[in-house]
């Protein structure tokens, strides 16, 4: 098991928050040799900055992706992650902007195809996430902000992506523990979060047809840019203790669920969700 290391109190008033501002770094690289899974693919990966995105889009290189890599104004993360991806040999390209946006979604997935010339995987990553302090006093522009990021960024970029995915191609779309065990502190995230589970699984019945598969990964609590960006600084500290497991999963941890998905490893999985989350037992 990977040790656990020691996640001090700490907080950033930003979301997304900055990666690099994090202590301890959180650990992204790949723990395997690449065997060419993804050789010859081009994957767009939203929100591929940092965190999660970040060690999905190493992996991807690592086994031969090109990647582009869609983010909202990280710019010293997402150069990092670009350095990152052409250390494995691959090639990135940055599409900073809002993907709340719809025309912006359309951008990133035009920009991809005529960067790379095709689009064969879409990662729907990028999400923000806030504390509800008190359900009576949401506040409404918090609430349109994550269903911007969380919700219509998903289906936006999925509609742009759509004419240029062949049979064969894959979308793999972020949820989360939360939308199946659901979280008092965070109602509005973790409604985003079902949605997006729901959508995986009404997208891949869409699409079975036209041999594209559609799946979902659904991380428990793992040390990226959310929690010092959303967590008070007391809270952070120890984070994800509470597991079976008793530790934080790494970005690294996650990336791996998001390779088997996108690659043929997962051929005979659409409409399903993976649950790298630490041992919490969901409902499928």
């Amino acid at each position: 098991m990977t040790d656990a290391p020691t996640i001090p109190a700490q907080h950033q008033d930003s979301m997304p928050a900055d990666e690099h501002r994090m202590d301890p770094a959180p650990d992204y690289t790949p723990r395997h040799p690449g065997s060419g899974k993804l050789l010859g693919k081009i994957a767009l990966v939203t929100g591929g900055d940092s965190g999660i995105g970040r060690a999905v889009s190493v992996l991807f290189a690592r086994e031969g992706a090109k990647v582009a890599i869609a983010y909202l104004e990280e710019d010293r993360d997402a150069e990092e992650t670009k350095r990152l991806v052409e250390a494995e040999g691959g090639e990135c390209l940055l599409i900073p902007g809002d993907l709340g946006v719809k025309a912006n979604c359309e951008a990133a997935v035009a920009k991809t195809v005529e960067t790379f010339g095709q689009l064969d995987i879409l990662i729907n990553n990028a999400a923000q996430q806030f504390i509800d302090e008190d359900f009576a006093d949401l506040d409404e522009e918090l609430i349109d902000r994550m269903l911007a990021s969380n919700v219509k960024s998903y289906m936006f970029t999925t509609q742009a992506a759509l004419p240029h995915l062949k049979e064969g191609a894959a979308i793999v779309n972020t949820s989360s523990v939360n939308a199946f065990a659901g979280m008092g502190s965070l109602v509005t995230y973790s409604t985003t979060r079902g949605a997006s589970l729901a959508f995986t699984r009404s997208m891949s019945s869409n699409l079975v047809d036209r041999g594209i598969r559609v799946n979902a990964v659904a991380p428990g609590p793992i040390w990226t840019p959310f929690i010092p960006g959303t967590m008070p600084a007391e809270d952070v500290e120890g984070f994800g203790s509470g597991t079976p497991m008793g530790r934080a999963g790494q970005p690294w941890e996650v990336a791996t669920a998001f390779l088997f998905l996108a690659s043929s490893d997962g051929s005979y999985f659409t409409g399903q969700t993976l649950h790298p989350n630490g041992g919490k037992v969901v409902g499928a």
